[in-house]
């Protein structure tokens, strides 16, 4: 079955990624309302288990890079890839366990929980591969629904509509993704027949699957480290407000992220100029759709933030103002990264753009929070992203060899790029 049409499959995303925002915002409710500094803690632990997710997403994108740039056959690389997810994520349960029982704190005393479902949590982006690689827009964001929707049923269950506190959140929210994690990984496995593990490509494509796992690593450190350096610098409650602003403004992420998924498939195509293009149009689209969204996405929260969540929250609409325009031009970067991962094999170039993004956050940071506290993280993670995406246009120009005014969809002279 062909993949579908670029706007037909970014319509599928977005359309499953409202319904997870949807999701997401009644678990906000429900954890917020307690309090921010039962939001700050839950924020903390979910970067724990995004930083797990992370380190290990190559599995998955190697599954998909080859079935969309090579053609192979995906039920015996799923397989040796299932186990592989299995094996790390026990591993990965070690240093969560200690750390559980070397920091009496919270969110980190409960870190046990992510160790114990750690091995189920690598499952959905594991398997995902398949579907990404295919291009089955469906099948792919069926459990990124699935997972929200069962951490939201089991929140009301445990506690009969009202939260019991931290610990009873955190439950719910690793219960209900190992659950859709292990009935991921079933259904991908049907799907391809139960073949039997073929390691061979694993083994011979370690080293770009630990590149992807740093790359994306580094990634998240650059979207999440003003949240750890606001909480160790001010206190757990001001980083739960902040985590608000954030949370609110990565709702513009929905867009680009619709986007560059629905063109996954066609940016990994073996063909350099159709590749390269297709990134600069959904380039394109991700940021004037941004652009237009952020002021809109402001108004709105405005308006509902301090009643949904109560009086707390009034402080999270400077730093989600501030937040909003580098937000709106990074919006770039997944497409970019997509190009560099998927097509051009290569995910340590993302990663250093990710890098230089990191080190300007911190390096305003330091000096913006102790004297500005939340604003202050907004401002230094807006302006970095604002130079960091500047960089990553130049590079990946210079790189193709197009001129500028492809950015703009003028092809004034239609070069191809290196391959």
């Amino acid at each position: 079955m062909p993949p579908p049409s670029l706007a037909r499959g970014a319509a599928v995303n977005l359309a499953a990624r409202l319904v997870t925002v949807a999701l997401g915002l009644a678990i906000l409710f429900l954890v917020a309302r307690r309090g921010p500094a039962v939001q700050g803690a839950f924020a903390l632990f979910v970067a724990f288990e995004s930083l797990l997710l992370t380190l290990f997403s190559g599995l998955g994108l190697l599954l998909a890079r080859q079935v969309s740039h090579h053609g192979v056959r995906p039920g015996p690389l799923l397989m040796a890839l299932l186990g592989a997810a299995l094996a790390l994520g026990t591993a990965a349960a070690v240093p969560l366990l200690g750390a559980a029982a070397l920091i009496d704190a919270e969110p980190y005393r409960h870190l046990g929980l992510l160790a114990m479902a750690a091995p189920f949590l690598l499952l959905v982006p594991t398997a995902s591969g398949l579907w990404l690689g295919q291009g089955r827009m469906g099948a792919l964001n069926a459990p990124l629904v699935a997972a929200p929707l069962a951490v939201l049923a089991l929140l009301l269950w445990f506690t009969d509509g009202e939260l019991a506190g931290v610990l009873a959140v955190l439950v719910a929210w690793v219960v209900g993704k190992s659950l859709v994690g292990v009935v991921t990984a079933l259904v991908a496995a049907r799907q391809t027949g139960w073949a039997d593990a073929e390691r061979d490509t694993l083994r011979a494509q370690w080293r770009f699957v630990a590149v992807i796992g740093l790359t994306n690593a580094v990634s998240l450190l650059n979207y999440r480290a003003t949240l750890f350096l606001l909480e160790r610098t001010v206190g757990l409650a001001e980083a739960g407000v902040y985590s608000v602003a954030v949370q609110v403004a990565e709702l513009l992420w929905l867009l680009s992220s619709a986007v560059t998924v629905s063109a996954y498939h066609r940016i990994g195509a073996p063909d350099a100029l159709q590749a390269a293009h297709t990134t600069l149009r959904a380039v394109r689209i991700n940021v004037l759709a941004t652009l237009a969204a952020a002021p809109l996405l402001y108004l709105a929260a405005s308006a509902l933030l301090p009643r949904a969540l109560g009086d707390a929250y009034d402080g999270a609409l400077l730093p989600l103002a501030l937040l909003l325009p580098g937000i709106a031009g990074y919006a770039a970067a997944s497409s970019l990264s997509a190009y560099y991962t998927n097509h051009r094999g290569r995910p340590q170039w993302s990663a250093a753009i990710a890098a230089v993004s990191l080190a300007l956050t911190l390096a305003i940071a330091a000096w913006s929070v102790p004297r500005f506290g939340a604003a202050g993280a907004a401002l230094a993670t807006s302006l970095a992203y604002t130079a960091s995406i500047a960089l990553a246009l130049t590079w990946f120009m210079r790189d193709t060899g197009l001129p500028w005014t492809s950015l703009l969809g003028i092809d004034a002279a239609r070069q191809s790029p290196p391959t």
